[in-house]
């Protein structure tokens, strides 16, 4: 199991206990999914999180 399914996995775990099911338990969800597997490439190393901090303020752009 590499970083990023065991990221997305935590993520969704947490998103499943904290919430009481329902829509928003559901969108919820789906956005701790999406920030365990960022923070599991993170540690992979397959991403540069300063990188895209500096995309984000406009300070850099990808290749």
């Amino acid at each position: 199991m590499t970083s990023t399914v065991a990221g997305t996995a935590a993520g969704a775990l947490l998103a499943v206990v904290a919430l009481a099911f329902g829509f928003w338990g559901f969108i919820l969800t789906l956005l701790f999914m999406g920030a365990g597997a960022v923070l599991g490439r993170a540690a992979e190393g397959r991403l540069d999180l300063a990188a895209v901090l500096d995309a984000v303020r406009g300070r850099r752009t990808f290749p």
